[in-house]
């Protein structure tokens, strides 16, 4: 399957706006569950608010969020599928500047010293483009992620010692947690890292933010250690907005990765309740658009 590099760049503006303005499913579904289970009469309050700026964006055609983030594009390419890599990351980049341009969005994205920003919501190396692969044939997917400063803030990373066990890892996601409070604008997705290199783990703690809800880690140990820090962080009272409650996160997700027998690192990065995504998948019958 030969992939066209034009509609690739229509997919990237497309899936920009469509991550800003419509809510997945799941997180949905999220919201529904948390509002049907929190105690609190203020995080009662907070949630229902924030239920109404979904249902209003929507209706109205406008953004969840005036924070466009840094735009993340997630690609996977399956078997039997070809495509120039360079020239799909200049193609992911177009789409991303004329999302931007024409729709207009506002660009949240600057250069790190001078903080110059070019209104196009691309830099040096941005968009952050990854590209995996699988064994499904004949299949791009791109996955689109505008990933919120509120909530990217709220990422942290230690390189703890084996000695200090799963004790250690559950310490510090609760501590950070804590840490990061109503910063990163609850409830949340609580991602988590564990294993790897610093950079791999650190990959891992947002590979684990953005998963749909109701997912759970493939490695067994992984989704255990999901289960008990989901219950630990919705007993902190942290709750909507910072402000109280039962409901601090929708749930804590986790990925693992090998790691060396001198080290474990631990990362955290948080999704905020705006937890937005956007998907396209391309196949030889066309391009389907989703979450």
């Amino acid at each position: 399957m030969n992939i066209d590099l034009d509609a690739v760049e229509e997919a990237a503006k497309r899936l920009y706006i469509q991550a800003l303005k419509v809510l997945p499913d799941d997180i949905k579904e999220g919201f529904k569950r948390l509002d049907a289970t929190e105690t609190d009469a203020t995080g009662k309050s907070i949630l229902a608010t924030m239920i109404e700026n979904i249902d209003v964006a929507e209706a109205t055609d406008n953004l969840l969020c005036q924070d466009t983030g840094i735009p993340i594009y997630n690609v996977t390419i399956g078997r039997n599928v070809s495509v120039d890599g360079h020239a799909l990351k200049e193609a992911l980049r177009r789409g991303c500047e004329r999302a931007t341009r024409e729709y207009p969005l506002r660009s949240s994205v600057v250069h790190p010293v001078t903080r110059e920003n070019e209104h196009t919501s691309c830099g040096i190396r941005v968009p952050v483009i990854n590209i995996d692969f699988s064994s499904d044939d004949e299949t791009l997917e791109i996955e689109m992620i505008p990933k919120g400063s509120g909530s990217e803030n709220g990422s942290f990373m230690k390189m703890c010692i084996p000695a200090d066990g799963v004790a250690g890892i559950k310490r510090f996601v609760v501590d950070k947690v804590i840490e990061a409070g109503g910063k990163v604008c609850p409830p949340t997705i609580v991602g988590v890292g564990v294993g790897g290199t610093s950079d791999l783990c650190s990959h891992l703690a947002k590979i684990a933010a953005a998963r749909g809800l109701g997912t759970t880690c493939e490695d067994p140990e992984g989704a255990k250690l999901e289960a008990e820090l989901t219950e630990a962080v919705n007993t902190l009272g942290i709750g909507p907005q910072g402000l109280g409650g039962d409901s601090t996160a929708f749930a804590v997700h986790v990925e693992t990765a090998a790691t060396h027998i001198t080290m474990n690192p631990v990362a955290v990065n948080i999704m905020c309740h705006s937890a937005r995504r956007a998907r396209a998948t391309f196949t030889p019958s066309g391009v389907d658009f989703g979450f």
